[in-house]
């Protein structure tokens, strides 16, 4: 089977091509992109032939119809949505309404428990940062949803009229020291990198002071910047999403 595996976020949409047990091909292009020029630019850069589309979304219903159709026609191939449930593929959600957790969040936890099988943490750094925890037998503990780094940069310019507009830089200073910014761009920037480091590490020590021992798993576009900033070593998945989404279709349920 050829899997086209789609993970349609805030800003990009990542893809891959998932055959004989790997995913290959990936790539992503920006969000913004694909609705200025339309979808067309997105086709342009996937396989002609695959057997199934597979897809986590979170760009809306809107968009993923439109996606839909226009992918489903360029692959000559059914175009499936992967959806929040109760329990699936080792996890059991903690949401009262499981559809209402964001299907990239139950997507990511079902790749990175699939692959640690063990308490873990779940950290996708985007637009927004994303941490839920998981336990040992895959029950999800909950999670936290907070503003990613270049969010935190943009808000801050539009609500306080003496900062400035700041751009995230690739990844934080290796020096420690330099998180205390020597002039107002960088303090907002280590300001906004330390509130995300902080605020992953502050989950970690929680739970392993609740009798856990979790793996930090970290996906995102976001994800290099806050790399060397965090007091535990992560395993960094730039593709957890579409691991995740291929585990699904290997054991279907």
């Amino acid at each position: 089977m050829t899997a086209l595996l789609l993970d349609v976020g805030n800003s990009r949409l990542k893809w891959g091509v998932f055959e004989d047990g790997e995913i290959h091909r990936t790539g992503h292009i920006a969000l913004a992109n694909v609705r200025e020029k339309g979808l067309s630019v997105l086709t342009t850069k996937l396989p002609r032939k695959a057997d199934v589309v597979f897809a986590s979304n979170v760009a809306g219903t809107s968009f993923g119809t439109r996606l839909s159709g226009v992918v489903g026609m360029h692959c000559n191939a059914d175009v499936h949505f992967a959806r929040s449930e109760r329990r699936g593929w080792g996890i059991t959600n903690s949401y009262r309404q499981p559809r209402l957790l964001g299907v990239d969040r139950w997507v990511a936890m079902i790749g990175a428990f699939a692959e640690v099988k063990s308490a873990c943490l779940v950290v996708d750094a985007g637009t927004a940062v994303t941490l839920d925890a998981i336990d040992r037998e895959g029950n999800h503990l909950g999670g936290q949803i907070i503003p990613g780094v270049e969010t935190m940069l943009n808000a801050l310019a539009s609500a306080a009229s003496d900062i400035p507009e700041v751009k995230a830089s690739p990844k934080p200073s290796a020096d420690d020291l330099k998180m205390f910014g020597r002039n107002t761009a960088a303090a907002v920037r280590e300001g906004a990198y330390n509130a995300v480091a902080g605020a992953i590490d502050r989950a970690t020590k929680v739970l392993q002071s609740s009798g856990y021992r979790p793996k930090v798993v970290l996906t995102g576009g976001g994800a290099s910047r806050i790399l060397g900033a965090l007091a535990k070593e992560p395993l960094h998945r730039p593709n957890l999403v579409l691991f995740g989404l291929s585990h699904m279709l290997e054991n279907d349920q």
